[in-house]
């Protein structure tokens, strides 16, 4: 059987972000993706138009309805919009024997709001406490922790004021800085740095939601949180630079590179 991921996050009408590209990535890698919607979105490549959130019991009943019945070997979540949602999730993740790979989805590529204000505090302290890995980049870390990172010398201190919420690990993206593409895994203990050229493509919707659906996806395989997250950011890499206009703005990754390129599943 093919190794089980599910992710917990809204939809994107536009198919560059959120469940779709959940399940692309998830595709791509070999695994077989299931979903739990949380939101639906209008959204396309200028921006989200409009969000509405499933109701608590919708998003429970989904998450029980694959959990108990399929079984699940890792776990992702995105867009969880409210407070309501954002506890639910979590308690629904603490029950469940699998790794979480936690993207604390603030803001959407555009920046439109995907998660009140009221739901910071229970990311902080209900959500964050339960993630494997939390995946926040440079905005959602300042919105989660007020450490506003300029240059690759603070994300150190990112990353431990994200760990004092209670994650096993964090992945501080610093995709917004300037130069390398270079992002940093700690536990607190060890420290893992990873760089990657930046590619000159204004096409990257989708490259948080596309980043977590892979390390979750490695996960699932039985890979180390080290080597999930070497080999999320090698496939998400590729993905940026093949990414492609659609519509008059911000255009998606390509989730399908590998596939094109090798013919088979990405390692």
């Amino acid at each position: 059987m093919k190794p089980l991921v599910l992710t917990v996050a809204g939809s994107d009408s536009g198919g560059g972000a959120g469940i779709q590209a959940d399940l692309k990535t998830m595709l791509a890698l070999g695994v077989h993706g299931m979903s739990v919607v949380t939101a639906v979105t209008a959204q396309n490549s200028l921006g989200v138009q409009g969000a509405w959130e499933l109701p608590v019991e919708a998003v429970r009943a989904q998450y029980r309805s694959v959990v108990d019945d399929i079984g699940v070997r890792a776990v992702k979540t995105g867009m969880l919009a409210s407070a309501e949602l954002v506890e639910a999730v979590a308690e629904l993740l603490a029950a469940t024997d699998a790794p979480a790979v936690v993207d604390p989805v603030g803001v959407s590529k555009h920046g439109d709001s995907l998660l009140a204000t009221s739901a910071l505090e229970s990311v902080r302290t209900r959500l964050l406490p339960v993630a494997t890995v939390a995946t926040p980049n440079l905005d959602e870390v300042a919105q989660l922790t007020g450490v506003r990172v300029d240059s690759e010398s603070r994300m150190r201190e990112a990353a431990e004021a994200v760990l004092s919420y209670g994650p096993t690990w964090v992945l501080i993206k610093g995709g917004h800085l300037t130069g390398d593409a270079v992002d940093l895994l700690t536990d607190g203990r060890a420290e893992h740095w990873l760089r990657a050229p930046r590619h000159d493509n204004r096409h990257t919707h989708g490259t948080g939601c596309t980043l977590a659906s892979a390390i979750a996806s490695q996960l699932a395989k039985g890979q180390s949180v080290p080597e999930a997250v070497a080999a999320a950011k090698e496939y998400v890499t590729g993905a940026i630079a093949a990414g492609f206009a659609l519509g008059g703005g911000i255009g998606p990754v390509d989730h399908a590179w590998a596939l094109t390129r090798r013919g088979t599943p990405a390692a």
